[in-house]
C-alpha cells in the first residue's frame, strides 16, 4: 500500500477487530458454565448476556467524549491497559455470579471505548480517501479470523477447562494490540473542545440521520431465538463442544468469503436498493429455521454466514458514510448503539415472549418484523 498512513489505518483497525473476536474465546466456556454448572435457563442466560452490554448502548456518550478528550489513539491504549487488568481478574478469581456479570459488564465496557476509537478512525480517514468499505471489510476479515481461533479454541478451553483460562489468554493480545497503535498517527489537532449542548443539538436535528437511525433499529430488529437453538444442538441433537466450536469456525470461514467480496465491491454497489431485497431475504432465512435438523443447521449455519456478513458490512458501511464530519466518532457510535439497542430489544423480547408463545411461533414473529423497516427506505439517500 503506497500511502503508508493509510496502511497504518488498516493495520490498527484490523488488530483491534481481531482483538474483539479473540475475545469471545471464553464465551464457550461460560455458556456451559452457565448452562451445566449453575443450570441456567435459556431466557436467564439471553438475559444476563443483555445486561453485559450496556455500555454499547451508551456508545454516542463515549464517542462523545472520544472526539474531544485525547485522542482516538490515546483512547486505544487505555482500553487495551484496562482490559488487561479486567481479565486478569475474571481469569484468576472465582466469584458469585452478581460479581461475573458486574466484571464482564465492565470489561465489554472498556472494550466499547476501544471500538468507537478504532470507528473513529475509520470515518474519519476512510471519509477522507473513499475507503470506509474497505476499512470495515478488513476489520470483520480480522473479527471473523479470530473467530477461527475462538470456534476451535474455545471449544478446546471449554472441553479441557473452564473459562477462566480463556480469559488469560487474552493478556498477551492485548500487548500485540499496542503496536499498530504504537505506529498509527492521527490528524494534528485532532483533539477539540465545544459544548455538549451544541454537539447534541447538531446530531439531533440532522433529519436524515434520525430517519437512518431509526431505519437501522427497525431493519435489525427481531425478536431473538438464538439461545434456544443452542440448547437443541446440545440436548436434542446431542452434539459436542468441539462439533459446535468446528461448526463455528466453518461459518466464520464462510463471513471471511462474504467480506472480501464487500471489499471487492462496496465501491460499486447501489445500498438503498440492495438494502429492499436484504428485507425479504432476511424475513425468508428466518422462516427456514422453523425446519431445524441436524443436517439443516449445519447448512443454514454456512450459507447464512456468508449472506449474513455481506449484508451486514453494507449496513455498517452505509452508517459510515454518512457520520457527521467533526463528530465521526459520536455520530458513527449513535447508530452503532442504535443498532445494538435492536439486537438486546430483540434479545430481552426473545427471552420474554419464548415460554409465552414457544419457538415456533416465536421464528415466525421474527421473521414478520423484519418488514418494519420498509416504508423508511424510500427517505433513506
Amino acid at each position: 500500500m503506497k500511502n503508508k498512513k493509510l496502511f497504518w489505518v488498516f493495520a490498527l483497525s484490523s488488530a483491534v477487530y481481531f482483538t474483539q473476536g479473540i475475545e469471545g474465546l471464553p464465551s464457550q466456556g461460560l455458556f456451559y458454565y452457565l448452562k451445566e454448572v449453575l443450570h441456567l435457563s435459556p431466557e436467564k442466560i439471553m438475559f444476563l448476556g443483555s445486561l453485559t452490554t450496556f455500555a454499547w448502548m451508551v456508545k454516542p456518550l463515549i464517542g462523545y467524549g472520544i472526539d474531544h478528550i485525547f485522542t482516538k489513539r490515546c483512547w486505544v491504549f487505555i482500553s487495551l491497559a484496562l482490559d488487561i487488568v479486567f481479565v486478569l481478574f475474571l481469569g484468576l478469581m472465582q466469584m458469585p455470579l452478581i460479581f461475573l456479570v458486574i466484571l464482564l459488564a465492565v470489561n465489554s465496557a472498556s472494550t466499547a471505548f476501544r471500538d468507537v476509537a478504532v470507528d473513529g478512525i475509520m470515518c474519519v480517514e476512510g471519509k477522507k480517501y473513499q475507503a470506509t468499505g474497505k476499512i470495515q471489510s478488513i476489520q470483520w476479515v480480522s473479527i471473523l479470523v479470530a473467530g477461527l481461533f475462538t470456534g476451535i479454541g474455545g471449544a478446546f478451553i471449554a472441553e479441557k477447562w473452564d473459562y477462566k483460562i480463556g480469559f488469560l489468554c487474552l493478556v498477551p493480545v492485548y500487548l500485540l494490540v499496542a503496536l499498530p497503535a504504537y505506529f498509527y498517527r492521527g490528524e494534528p489537532g485532532e483533539k477539540k473542545y465545544a459544548s455538549l449542548l451544541i454537539d447534541l443539538k447538531k446530531l439531533f436535528s440532522d433529519k436524515k440521520l434520525l430517519v437512518i437511525g431509526l431505519f437501522v433499529f427497525l431493519y435489525k430488529y427481531a425478536p431473538s431465538f438464538g439461545t434456544p437453538l443452542l440448547f437443541i444442538q446440545r440436548d436434542a441433537f446431542k452434539w459436542g463442544k468441539m462439533w459446535i466450536g468446528t461448526l463455528g469456525a466453518i461459518s466464520m470461514v464462510c463471513g471471511i468469503i462474504g467480506s472480501l467480496l464487500y471489499y471487492r465491491f462496496s465501491q460499486r454497489i447501489n445500498i438503498k436498493r440492495w438494502l429492499f431485497f436484504s428485507v425479504f431475504l432476511g424475513a425468508l432465512t428466518t422462516l427456514s429455521y422453523l425446519y431445524y435438523t441436524p443436517v439443516t443447521a449445519v447448512a443454514y449455519d454456512v450459507v447464512y454466514s456468508f449472506l449474513g456478513m455481506f449484508i451486514f458490512l453494507m449496513v455498517m458501511d452505509f452508517m459510515a458514510r454518512h457520520s457527521i464530519e467533526g463528530l465521526e466518532a459520536t455520530s458513527f457510535a449513535l447508530l452503532c448503539s442504535i443498532n445494538n439497542l435492536s439486537g438486546v430489544a430483540g434479545n430481552l423480547s426473545g427471552a420474554f415472549l419464548l415460554p409465552h408463545i414457544g419457538l415456533k411461533w416465536l421464528i415466525v414473529l421474527s421473521a414478520l418484523t423484519s418488514f418494519l423497516c420498509l416504508p423508511l427506505i424510500r427517505k433513506i439517500e
